[in-house]
């Protein structure tokens, strides 16, 4: 344990002071940096634990008729590898990236919410550790990373796998959210003066619209996994016959799913467009594009999920507008590869090991990119999304593009944040050993697919070519199993003897090479004037710096309160999960169902209690006036009939379930009980939250703790309350008022 202090206090990673208790100083860190390490090693664990699954999955697969491996342990490898590299990889590493740097990039001190932080990162190991828990409960899961309906259903899959999987996604999609919840506050708020909007470095950027995609897209995950929770565990049939649908898993799934591989593929274009003009030695080609297009994609992201269901038979109309948007994306994708490439055109290029990655990442994508317009196409994608094609296409996104940018990016910024420079040498080494091996093994699975082989199968027969491409897929593994090992020598050896990196061993133009290497815990003694998106290269040429970058609009230079900021991000997140329940219940309540329904509701009950909670806006709101106008009794006052308010709901609530439940009325009866109960059931569940606000901010109150007028704090719970309310109008409404005007 002494040699680990005594190299992490030589890599500046540890002050003299901290060695002795070097343990405690990183368990209980709340500095972004750390925390970015911390992220990134993580990481680095379960990428063993991926790599590993992955290397059996290809043994099994050497040879047709193969019997290493059980058909069921074949599966689960197949489904945890998937979910590892996915959630506790891919996320991980380009978060814990963001964390480290885009502070140092913004001019900040730290994340907005230092605290916030330790818990999103807390969450990674905390969800790996729920997820492989399940081989000691009986059995990981074998259901796919994607877990189709009705397989993840307890009739198919009795053991406990599954569960222990979506509760680790529960709480891997948590920390997803609330670390994307910090990076839009710290962007927004905490970025140094004349740092605007249009200065941002593209990396920033990206990570800032990357993470509206996470809180619009990982809730919806989120309600999808507690659907299929209360349907294993309460005996209820969201997505299970009778009454339930298969093919409802599969759309809010893949409305999460698509998404998602903008979410790890849209840092590592940040990543391409910070480390390529560098080593071009060019600023990049069309910033205004390359930062348009990014917005363009996070959108259209949005809607394309069903092009992973044209073989579902959803109908032609449908199938024509996902092909329409999904081809549609291509355009500000195309985008971003016209201005990496017109960058080092004419540039002065060093082909250092970070670009030798970056180079890499943008040929494969641009690769990965044309075979999925293929799957755009519905008729070619019929012939093709059950095959060994999709499966090459799908890793030359996540490995060809994510996993070498990842390389790349660790590559360039390691020395900042270890001071040491990794081997050029070595580093070389890893790429071709990496590259070589990536396209061995995952090129020639294109042909694969072609030739008819089926993806998911643990096994194939000796027919002609298959026998062949497997194994030269499985060698390949092995030359990418040897690059990560090189690698990992590679990052030990910098640490223990590597060469003093300087402030700015690259001679890099963003301003977190205008600090120490490593930087000190307030990341700047000073900075350097900020007038442009080069301000490095401003301060090294005076005589030609680049043009200044003015002000279009007021939003550009506006700080908005850091508090506010949070809640309305947070907001955004829980109106997608409130959403998909909404839906859930006017898609399964839109025929009458047998038994119980919503008319054997009382209306005239659960409206005065919900008049109650409609009330409650107006209390708090008068809370907030009478503490602008300075009367803390008086705000105090109007808390409190806020708070009544809210637990009379609350009690109503109570009440009106205690009469259903003795009815004989429980979630399991039919779906109109499930998806009631569900719905209303996590509404009252944010009530609770609010009412407990509501009492610390009345405590506080109450101790004369609000000093300043207005008060953020006052704000942001009343905001809060104010997005409860408006979502109970719409369950009332669908619920309680729908029937009767049918």
């Amino acid at each position: 344990m002494n040699e680990i202090a005594s190299v992490l206090g030589r890599a500046g990673l540890l002050t003299a002071e901290q060695r002795e208790h070097w343990k405690m100083a990183w368990l209980s860190t709340v500095d972004h940096k750390r925390i970015g390490i911390l992220y990134m090693v993580t990481g680095l664990f379960f990428f063993v634990i991926g790599g590993f699954e992955a290397m059996l999955i290809r043994l099994q697969l050497a040879v047709p008729n193969n019997t290493l491996l059980h058909p069921d342990t074949y599966n689960m490898l197949f489904t945890m590898h998937g979910t590892t590299m996915i959630f506790l990889v891919a996320m991980p590493v380009l978060f814990g990236l963001a964390n480290y740097i885009v502070p140092l990039q913004i001019g900040a001190r730290d994340m907005a919410f230092p605290r916030l932080n330790a818990f999103g990162f807390w969450l990674v190991p905390l969800g790996g550790i729920v997820l492989h828990f399940s081989f000691m409960a009986g059995g990981g899961p074998a259901v796919g990373w994607f877990a189709y309906a009705p397989l993840n259903e307890t009739p198919y899959s009795p053991l406990l796998g599954v569960d222990y999987w979506a509760l680790a996604l529960l709480v891997l999609g948590i920390g997803s959210v609330s670390v994307s919840i910090n990076f839009i506050v710290t962007v927004l708020t905490q970025r140094a003066p004349h740092m605007t909007l249009r200065r941002l470095p593209l990396f920033t950027w990206m990570i800032f619209i990357n993470s509206f995609l996470v809180i619009l897209a990982l809730p919806v995950l989120n309600a999808a996994l507690v659907m299929l929770l209360i349907d294993r565990r309460l005996d209820t049939h969201f997505f299970l016959q009778p009454g339930g649908s298969a093919i409802m898993w599969q759309n809010i799934f893949w409305a999460f799913g698509h998404p998602e591989v903008y979410i790890v593929a849209i840092p590592a274009f940040g990543i391409l467009s910070e480390v390529i003009p560098v080593f071009s030695r060019k600023p990049i080609f069309g910033y205004e594009f390359v930062a348009g297009s990014t917005v363009a994609i996070a959108f259209l992201s949005l809607l394309v999920w069903a092009h992973h269901m044209f073989t579902v038979g959803l109908g032609h109309a449908v199938d024509l507008f996902f092909v329409a948007s999904s081809l549609l994306i291509a355009i500000p994708t195309g985008v971003k590869v016209l201005a990496w490439s017109a960058t080092m055109v004419g540039g002065r290029i060093r082909f250092n090991t970070p670009m030798l990655f970056c180079v890499a990442a943008l040929v494969q994508f641009l690769f990965a990119g044309l075979t999925g317009i293929s799957h755009a196409v519905a008729a070619l994608d019929w012939q093709t999304k059950n095959s060994y094609y999709l499966v090459a296409h799908f890793h030359f996104v996540f490995v060809g593009l994510i996993v070498f940018a990842i390389l790349g990016a660790l590559h360039y910024w390691l020395p900042k944040m270890t001071g040491r420079i990794l081997s050029d040498r070595l580093g070389k080494w890893t790429f071709w050993l990496m590259t070589i091996g990536f396209n061995l093994t995952f090129i020639i699975q294109h042909f694969l697919g072609l030739a008819g082989m089926p993806r998911r199968v643990y096994t194939y027969p000796a027919l002609p070519g298959w026998g062949w491409m497997n194994m030269v897929s499985t060698i390949g593994a092995f030359f990418m199993a040897a690059a990560a090992l090189l690698f990992v020598w590679n990052l030990a050896a910098s640490l223990l003897s590597g060469k003093p990196a300087g402030d700015n061993p690259w001679n890099a133009w963003t301003l977190e090479w205008a600090t120490t290497s490593p930087p000190p815990h307030e990341n700047f003694h000073e900075l350097p004037p900020i007038r442009s998106r080069r301000p490095l290269w401003d301060d090294a040429n005076p005589d030609r710096p680049d043009p200044i970058i003015g002000t279009k609009w007021k939003a550009e230079t506006t700080v908005p309160e850091k508090n506010m900021t949070a809640v309305i991000t947070f907001i955004i997140s829980e109106s997608g999960f409130f959403g998909v329940l909404i839906l859930a219940y006017l898609f399964y309540n839109a025929t009458p169902q047998p038994g119980p329904g919503a008319h054997d509701l009382n209306l005239l009950k659960t409206g005065i209690f919900s008049l109650c909670l409609f009330a409650s806006s107006f209390t708090i709101w008068r809370s907030e006036v009478s503490l602008h106008k300075g009367r803390q009794r008086a705000m105090a006052g109007w808390l409190a009939a806020t708070i009544l308010l809210g637990s009379v709901f609350i009690i109503g609530q109570g009440l009106e379930y205690r009469g259903l439940f003795q009815s004989g009325l429980v979630v399991s009866s039919n779906l109109f009980a499930t998806t009631f109960f569900t719905l209303t059931g996590f509404h009252g569940l944010h009530v609770c939250v609010g009412l407990m606000a509501l009492l610390i901010v009345l405590g506080l109150a109450l101790g004369g703790g609000f000093k300043q007028r207005p008060s953020p704090v006052l704000r942001a719970v009343g905001l809060y309350w104010h997005f409860v309310d408006a979502v109970w109008v719409l369950v009332f409404s669908a619920v309680y008022l729908l029937p009767h005007l049918r």
